[in-house]
């Protein structure tokens, strides 16, 4: 048996490696080319020092206060050189990948459908040729490249890891460069090739009500996070706000009835901010926090959308006195479109 440790870094740049029973996280890191901070590699320095954001671990006594102080530990931060994980962990890695000489890490893929769920959704599904190399953590995002060029666009996986098929919600951008290749000429067969995974938004353990606010395509990692969540059978409560702008841009809606009745805890409610639409409820999703079925001051609250929504719900928390016990964000932004 081994665990399996991921190790994120300050660049967003995520490497998940196995780490053997009784191993510590800085030999394993070793043993795989990874070359993590250090020094002395017997406790005294404090080099290595990074913050185990999740998992179960041991660090024993053969260490020096000078190099993790008691309050340090208190507070996740370990020194790996000393780390022996009992289970499988998250390591924030306080420097840039490159540092430590992981590079980018190439994948490739073959496309299996590509649909227009939506006048503002493409869904993109992609069998990946070695599904147990892309090993991420869900809600993260991967790099794809727009086939026969060089420039590349971020999707977060909707996909849960370890699928053999890769799945994408994208924002159809008018014009733009990989929306127009989708729409236009992608066909099942094509090769994709993309790099990471990538991204500090990703599911931690859950300890306390999770709130979960998504707009638009910002939906694609709260189903990753979800499809975990469903095979954790967690029985936290959980309670999704979807915004959109218009109501035939809800997709996914089956899907999520199907993870509700796989998680007892998980409910979810749609909002559209045109006025026009029929959908009961109208406007933002910072419109609709007083509905959530649990005390937004005591979850933790993931939020992917637009940076003006990111925004919004950081003021509205504010404005309320509100303040999650955990608040995890990410902002995206569709790439300009290109001239034709």
């Amino acid at each position: 048996m081994t665990y399996r440790i991921a190790l994120t870094f300050e660049d967003g740049a995520t490497r998940i490696i196995d780490c053997n029973p009784g191993e510590t996280v800085l030999d394993a890191a070793y043993r795989q080319k990874v070359n993590l901070p250090m020094d002395c590699s017997d406790g005294v320095c404090g080099t290595c020092k990074c913050r185990c954001e999740q998992g179960r671990y041991d660090m024993g006594d053969d260490y020096l206060e000078e190099a993790l102080s008691a309050d340090e530990v208190g507070e996740g931060l370990v020194l790996t050189c000393q780390m022996v994980p009992a289970s499988d962990c998250v390591v924030a890695v306080p420097v840039p990948a490159q540092a430590c000489k992981v590079a980018p890490k190439a994948h490739e893929g073959t496309v299996v459908s590509v649909e227009l769920v939506s006048q503002s959704t493409i869904q993109l599904r992609v069998a990946l040729d070695q599904p147990e190399a892309l090993a991420f953590l869900p809600g993260q995002y991967v790099n794809l490249f727009v086939p026969g060029t060089k420039e590349s666009r971020s999707y977060s996986f909707s996909s849960k890891p370890g699928a053999a098929e890769a799945q994408f919600l994208i924002r159809n951008v008018p014009g733009g460069r990989m929306s127009r290749w989708l729409v236009e000429t992608a066909r099942p067969g094509d090769r994709l090739s993309m790099v990471g995974p990538q991204g500090s938004f990703f599911l931690r353990d859950v300890t306390r009500p999770v709130l979960l606010l998504a707009g638009g395509t910002g939906l694609a990692p709260i189903l990753s996070m979800l499809e975990v969540l469903a095979d954790r059978s967690c029985n936290a409560p959980l309670h999704l706000l979807y915004g959109v702008t218009e109501e035939r841009d809800l997709v996914e809606t089956d899907r999520l009835d199907a993870l509700a009745a796989r998680l007892p805890g998980f409910s979810w409610s749609a909002c559209i901010s045109s006025l026009d639409a029929a959908h009961p409820r109208h406007g933002y999703v910072t419109d609709h926090l007083d509905g959530v079925p649990f005390d937004v001051g005591n979850c933790d609250l993931y939020l992917c959308g637009p940076p003006p929504m990111v925004e919004a719900v950081r003021t509205a928390l504010r404005d309320r006195g509100l303040a999650p016990a955990h608040f995890h964000y990410e902002k995206f932004a569709p790439t300009e479109a290109v001239p034709t």
